[in-house]
């Protein structure tokens, strides 16, 4: 049974989390810098930010903490944030991908991105090329993005990105979060190509306790929970990722999540992925129409 009691010390680590201010995010964050790791608290606002920090310094960490501002929604709030970590960091141990968003009312960015899509996948993928050159620098460096187990009901629709045909909340969030899966294991792939030394692993929570629901009505919450079973902490189901950010065997392109029946709950181990995840051509394609979106590319 692994806890936050094995991740050992992280002194001199610099660390990104993404959606750090709350949830999974704030919890991986906090455990991190609890250990001495330097960590950038990245939110969509200052506030958030900020208060996020405010609240993990009452427990007296032996690291580092700073604020980082950045709407995966927006292509210039992105651009904006890894300018600003870039002009005072010079190395990335940790980029852990875990901001996401669950069942909104049907929206579109400002490029006609259904919201879902946009933020989960879109964004991580630009964050994560923007700042490879910085990862491939740093010795031991990994890329954590957090998927989740509803990827396995996903279907990557093409002619869909932009709600052509319609918007269904579950379906695009699953389709966003067999996205983030795919693109984990395609860029391990491709580091493996490319003669790198970066280690890319997905995560998922399980069932977990987080404000990631507020968009679930009070009966399906209740309903939810009543069919998969007892609801985890947000500090338990950051395990998985955080066992995929620090512990030394884990395998490249792998899954981690909890051990439990239906891996819904539990403590952190390795998990088979569905054969859809490692379909080489629908990544590729994939990874593609992501470099054509976002104007990014890994070099």
């Amino acid at each position: 049974m692994w806890t936050k009691k094995d991740i050992g010390n992280q002194a001199g680590k610099t660390v990104i989390v993404t959606g750090a201010n709350s949830g999974i995010g704030f919890d991986t964050a906090l455990a991190l810098y609890q250990v001495g790791a330097s960590v950038t608290v990245v939110a969509r606002d200052q506030i958030k930010a900020n208060y996020a920090i405010i609240e993990m310094l009452k427990s007296r960490g032996n690291g580092i903490l700073e604020a980082g501002v950045a709407d995966l929604s927006k292509p210039e709030s992105i651009k904006e944030f890894v300018e600003s970590f870039s002009k005072n960091h010079h190395s990335l141990d940790l980029l852990i991908n875990n901001a996401g968003i669950m069942v909104p009312p049907a929206t579109k960015t400002e490029m006609g991105y259904e919201l879902q899509f946009a933020v989960n996948f879109l964004g991580h993928f630009s964050l994560t090329a923007y700042l490879y050159p910085l990862l491939k620098a740093t010795a031991g460096s990994r890329v954590i993005t957090v998927t989740s187990l509803a990827y396995l009901s996903g279907q990557i629709d093409f002619e869909n990105l932009k709600m052509e045909k319609g918007y269904r909340a579950n379906r695009e969030y699953a389709q966003s979060k067999l996205a983030d899966l795919l693109f984990s294991i395609e860029l391990q792939r491709r580091i493996d190509k490319w003669g790198d030394k970066v280690l890319s692993v997905a995560s998922h929570p399980g069932l977990t306790n987080t404000n990631l629901s507020r968009y679930m009505s009070e009966e399906i919450y209740i309903a939810t929970i009543e069919r998969l079973g007892v609801i985890m902490p947000s500090d338990q189901g950051a395990l998985s990722t955080l066992y995929a950010a620090v512990f030394e065997d884990v395998k490249k392109g792998g899954l981690y999540g909890p051990d439990g029946e239906n891996g819904l709950s539990g403590y952190p181990a390795y998990t088979a992925t569905s054969a859809l995840a490692n379909d080489r051509i629908l990544a590729n394609k994939l990874w593609k129409k992501a470099e054509e979106i976002t104007g990014q590319n890994f070099s």
